[in-house]
């Protein structure tokens, strides 16, 4: 067995397996030497603080291939100035590699216009100072929505949110002023309930309870009575209640009658108006009893009875003549009250 594995047959196909494998790994370098062109290499070119296109133009009479990048403005360099290469310049590459050029570009990149309508003023003004944007004029307009943001306005011309714009630039903002007050209702009576919506928002006030007498939901129908009543004095965002039908306003008279007992009585003025008289209080000149005074109680102290006791008849005998003298009630006087006395603290 083991003499077999020395056979010289043996050992000529082994020496022949690895010529053929060492052959096979450098013909494999080999090519590869020459598909990714081994030790030609080429030095990157300096173009730094070059215009972008004498750069480009570099690198193609170089072969290489080339990357713009205009990543970030900086208004201390110049428009289209190359500002950073990678690799750096000096650097060996193989032809055909791509160099990456740090271009600045001619002006700020654009921002978009965040979504402020509808929102308060200040925190409109912070979401567009946070993008970059500035705030130019701002424009009050009647409106329901007090100090919200209406609409956005730049060059004169109204924009959308999302829109792009230059970094820094002025945006103007037209701003909610708030209902006005007593503000005439318009008349709504005769026309369709589509025209009615429209005349409602542009008084800026709101639709209320629209009713269809048939049940349906038909803007064409005719709107025959209305809540206010037209030329009525209302604030602006108040609501305005509608009755619509298909039939006209002089064939729903009755119905008319009816809506009008119910939102608009009428208050009858015929009746004398109530008089309320002030009832003059009597003084004492007017009425002498009042000066008399008053009977005091039962419970009251021994001289006050004895004042007002029954006079008492005395005889007296002096000689043959007898006189009879009845002793006169005193007159009665009020109690004065004991007044206090007062406490001096020193």
């Amino acid at each position: 067995m083991i003499k077999s594995l020395f056979h010289w047959k043996v050992l000529l196909n082994i020496v022949l397996a690895m010529a053929i494998f060492v052959g096979l790994v450098w013909l494999t370098f080999r090519w590869l030497e020459f598909h990714t062109n081994h030790g030609d290499e080429i030095p990157v070119p300096n173009v730094m603080n070059m215009k972008v296109h004498d750069a480009i133009k570099i690198l193609d009479d170089s072969g290489l291939e080339y990357e713009v990048d205009s990543f970030k403005y900086d208004p201390k360099f110049r428009p289209f100035q190359v500002l950073a290469v990678f690799p750096a310049p000096g650097s060996s590459v193989k032809s055909g590699r791509s160099i990456v050029l740090k271009v600045n570009p001619r002006t700020w990149a654009k921002v978009a216009v965040p979504d402020i309508i509808d929102r308060y003023k200040g925190l409109a003004f912070n979401q567009l100072n946070l993008v970059g944007l500035k705030v130019g004029d701002t424009l009050y307009e009647p409106s329901i929505q007090r100090d919200a943001v209406l609409r956005i306005i730049y060059n004169g011309s109204s924009i959308k949110p999302g829109t792009l714009l230059p970094k820094f630039s002025s945006v103007d903002l037209v701003i909610g002023a708030g209902p006005l007050r007593n503000v005439s209702v318009p008349n709504l009576v005769g026309r369709t309930v589509q025209e009615a919506k429209q005349i409602v928002a542009q008084a800026l006030f709101e639709v209320g309870i629209v009713d269809y007498e048939d049940g349906g939901r038909d803007e064409s129908d005719i709107i025959y009575y209305q809540d206010p009543e037209y030329g009525a004095l209302r604030d602006q965002g108040m609501q305005i209640d509608l009755w619509a039908s298909k039939k006209t306003p002089a064939e729903l008279q009755s119905k008319i009658q009816q809506l009008d007992e119910m939102y608009r009585p009428k208050i009858d003025t015929t009746l004398a108006p109530v008089q309320y008289n002030e009832v003059p209080t009597p003084t004492i000149e007017q009425n002498p009893e009042l000066a008399k005074p008053t009977v005091p109680n039962a419970t009251t102290s021994g001289a006050t009875q004895s004042a007002t006791a029954k006079p008492k008849t005395s005889t007296a005998t002096s000689g043959n003549n007898v006189k009879s003298k009845t002793a006169t009630p005193p007159s009665t006087k009020p109690i004065d009250k004991p007044k206090p006395k007062k406490v001096v603290i020193e």
